[in-house]
């Protein structure tokens, strides 16, 4: 008997238009060969691209903020694939919002505790605002997370979090919730697309970024599958 299997893509695409952390164009393509610049049959579209390695759906290596830390192309391949868990907060979420500690332990009264090397999406709704950039960066105000929730994520060993806003650090004032993941070796995945399509447990999901040596940040294919026997 076959098993249902559905592929959610948890990416936006990347365009000169799309929001970023600074408020300007993060990500720009360029045609450097056009096919009629080509002999026919011999036709060709050759393009390059110019932007910031934060750009769109991403994600933060420890480098990013730990000196010393790994780098994009050093993450451990066993990591970049994992079963997801979903703590859902769309239904409170507004600019203001904190994920607190009491909302990973509500999830585990239902669900059960997060299992070691558990990657953690955080879905807030923020994502609604993606078309609309200066909504969604906000002045640097949506829904992120509080310190001691990441710590309480470090107790239960993920391999690292997901959200569908700018960064779980909001305000560009400080940024504990980058420093306590990422000095523990783990990965944040930031501008997550379609979140709300994930079931709260039972996903695979798997993190592609771009392997660019010496990066801190790479723009990242990030999609999960569902259902029995995924792999």
């Amino acid at each position: 008997m076959k098993t249902t299997r559905t592929i959610i893509d948890l990416t936006h695409a990347l365009s000169p238009d799309i929001p970023h952390w600074d408020a300007e164009c993060c990500f720009r393509l360029h045609v450097a060969i056009d096919y009629n610049d080509c002999t026919a049959p011999n036709l060709f579209r050759v393009q390059t691209m110019e932007g910031k390695t934060s750009a769109g759906t991403h994600i933060d290596a420890p480098a990013h903020c730990i000196p010393g830390g790994k780098t994009i192309d050093a993450l451990d391949l066993e990591h970049v694939m994992a079963d997801c868990v979903v703590i859902r907060s769309d239904d409170e979420a507004d600019e203001q919002y904190l994920v607190m500690p009491e909302k990973i332990t509500a999830f585990e009264k239902e669900h059960g505790k997060i299992a070691p090397e558990t990657f953690v999406m955080f879905y807030t709704g923020w994502d609604k605002h993606w078309k609309s950039p200066a909504q969604y960066r906000n002045d640097l105000k949506f829904p992120s997370l509080h310190e001691d929730t990441a710590k309480l994520l470090l107790e239960r060993n993920i391999c690292g979090i997901g959200i569908d806003t700018l960064s779980p650090d909001a305000r560009g004032e400080d940024f504990p919730v980058h420093r306590v993941l990422l000095s523990a070796d783990k990965m944040i995945v930031e501008n997550v697309a379609n979140a709300g399509q994930l079931p709260l447990t039972g996903a695979k999901i798997i993190v592609a970024p771009m392997k660019i040596k010496d990066a801190t940040e790479a723009p990242t294919r990030l999609f999960a599958v569902v259902g029995h026997n995924l792999m």
